[in-house]
């Protein structure tokens, strides 16, 4: 089964829960989402009408942790620990993933000295395992450690929830986007049509030249059979030629002596 289907089939298994519990019976919910190794998007979850009326309640730290899973990171953890519950081990190992996920968003090449500090890593050993081990092998990114330059280049990222905001945003570059792909596009266009042309134009030219060449062909060739005809000419109207051959042929020889 594929990461995609299976986290579907997760969150619709976590919205019918949800949906069925309110109050404080929802933090079990929440807590179990949060843990599962296989589960990386929670925007579904919090749209559920139980989970945003824990707003304002007494329970509404079950909310802020769902909100922490679906767009916060391992600093924003520290940063409001005083009012959220302690995670357990592996709620920190997931927002530790989620964490690399959203670096991954603005940045494709992460230096080790800023993994290991946002992470709370202590040395390179363990930031390479816990790529390779919790983030590579879960399928939620592909990349390659440089130990050489310190840094893990991203060739793939799963994407995380939208933060509130973020969807304008996301529609304004994906416009300016498409204004950028349209006057490519025009200007390919216009480059296409500029080698038609320039095509059919050498082609043009191409065909005059080959006239032409056969034009000059056929001109040697008349003034050569010309050249070959008056020299003909010339040889039988010249003094000693055929004619003059002739007449001697008709005089009579000259007998010899026989010697005495």
């Amino acid at each position: 089964m594929d990461i995609e289907q299976n986290q579907a089939e997760l969150i619709d298994n976590f919205v019918k829960q949800a949906s069925a519990q309110k109050g404080t019976a929802l933090g079990s919910v929440i807590l179990e989402a949060t843990s599962h190794p296989s589960l990386f998007a929670f925007s579904e979850i919090l749209a559920v009408p139980t989970i945003a009326e824990l707003e304002g309640t007494e329970n509404s730290v079950y909310l802020k942790v769902l909100q922490l899973f679906a767009h916060g990171t391992w600093s924003d953890y520290k940063s409001n620990c005083s009012s959220l519950p302690q995670l357990v081990p592996d709620q920190v190992l997931k927002l530790k993933q989620l964490t690399v996920l959203t670096l991954a968003e603005t940045n494709k090449v992460l230096p080790y000295d800023e993994l290991m500090m946002e992470l709370d890593v202590t040395n390179v050993r363990e930031l390479e395992d816990f790529l390779i081990n919790e983030c590579m092998y879960a399928g939620i990114v592909r990349g390659k450690l440089d130990q050489l330059r310190r840094c893990f280049e991203i060739q793939f990222a799963a994407g995380r929830d939208l933060r509130p905001g973020q969807l304008g945003s996301m529609i304004q570059t994906l416009s300016n986007w498409l204004g950028t792909s349209d006057n490519l596009l025009v200007s390919i266009q216009e480059e296409i049509k500029w080698a038609d042309t320039m095509s059919e134009l050498d082609k043009k030219h191409r065909k005059e030249v080959e006239d032409r060449v056969e034009e000059v062909k056929k001109s040697l060739s008349v003034k050569q059979a010309e050249v070959e005809f008056r020299g003909l000419e010339d040889i039988y109207s010249e003094p000693g030629g055929v004619m003059d051959y002739e007449e001697d042929r008709s005089r009579p020889k000259r007998r010899r002596h026989p010697r005495s």
